[in-house]
């Protein structure tokens, strides 16, 4: 078996009526580059997401959509009754093999009914294969292992690895959360971590993600380490990275508000500007006696508002440092708090 990527050039309006149908057509999967709804998202005040203006700039005015097929040497894999597919569980729908041709003469009379009363744009493109492998493994290939400093090593977890004496090997499997020590907000805040964190000592990984940052504390010899998000998938795969590095990692979905300690030694918060700037106030009182506070995910046009919010919380910037167009922040206490 393989797949067959079936591509589409649509338009906003007609996105959803064809990704409905395709699905309802069979298809395993479908995907969908829709610039209009990026941009609706992230100028939603209550969305956590970033991006700059040269990525809104740079993004396709054209819908592009992709639907996945499951291809045999017999035909391609459909739903018996797409009418009826339509409106029960897409996965309980009765499967038939077709050729291929009858299942790209469907799309194009579909289409056609469409595009007399909705402009679906420049419609079917074309189809391509995708071997099952590449689908399940190439990904993969992006990720090797990374020194972060002298001593601390990530390694994917389908790689070997053989450490020198002194290295601190984490071993990650990013899965779908964010953190896998190649960005740059995540190494800086790893960095910090391997310089300041003391024995013992009580840390939160706020916006923990893959779990990297909590797994690294735990390693450095945490007395105990608490990492939250408010991503539930996000939690999943955190779960499974302490598990994977035989760490003992407090773990759960919620916000800062959430904490389960009244103090910790150190708060680590590897998330967005926006939010930095609206816990900023909540920092101090959970910071236990020269305890400290990393705050990065902080692009450089948004660092004054993290500064200002600082300084308006109490909090005193002891290091800053830049990485490209990311910035991070070491804060603690000001003196008199």
């Amino acid at each position: 078996m393989h797949y067959l990527a079936f591509h589409f050039a649509s338009t906003h309006e007609a996105s959803e009526l064809l990704t409905d149908t395709l699905s309802a057509l069979g298809a395993d999967g479908v995907q969908v580059q829709d610039a209009a709804e990026i941009t609706a998202i992230l100028a939603d005040p209550k969305n956590l997401s970033y991006a700059d203006d040269d990525f809104i700039n740079q993004l396709d005015p054209v819908v592009r959509i992709v639907a996945y097929f499951a291809a045999f040497p017999e035909g391609v894999r459909v739903n018996r009754d797409p009418d009826q597919a339509s409106w029960t569980l897409y996965d309980n729908s009765e499967k038939i093999i077709v050729p291929l041709s009858q299942l790209e003469e469907q799309i194009r009379v579909r289409l056609q009914s469409f595009s007399a009363f909705l402009d679906i744009g420049d419609g079917y493109q074309g189809c391509l294969v995708v071997k099952e492998e590449d689908w399940a493994e190439n990904w993969k290939r992006y990720y090797n292992t990374l020194h972060l400093t002298d001593r601390l090593v990530i390694n994917p977890s389908w790689l070997d690895y053989q450490p020198v004496p002194g290295e601190i090997v984490i071993t990650l499997d990013p899965g779908s959360a964010f953190g896998t020590g190649t960005h740059e907000t995540t190494a800086l805040c790893a960095r910090w971590l391997d310089e300041k964190l003391q024995p013992g000592d009580h840390v939160l990984d706020l916006g923990c993600g893959s779990g990297i940052l909590a797994i690294i504390a735990a390693r450095l010899g945490a007395g105990s380490v608490e990492a939250i998000d408010i991503d539930a998938l996000a939690v999943s795969v955190a779960k499974a990275n302490c598990q994977l590095n035989q760490v003992a990692v407090m773990v759960h979905s919620g916000e800062l508000k959430d904490a389960a300690r009244p103090r910790y030694d150190l708060i680590v918060a590897n998330i967005i500007a926006d939010v930095i700037v609206a816990i900023a106030g909540d920092i101090p009182s959970l910071l236990a006696p020269g305890g400290l506070f990393i705050a990065s995910g902080i692009i450089r046009d948004k660092l004054p508002a993290v500064e200002a919010a600082a300084e308006q919380a109490g909090l005193s910037i002891l290091e800053k440092r830049i990485q490209n167009d990311w910035c991070a922040l070491l804060l603690g206490k000001a003196k008199g708090d």
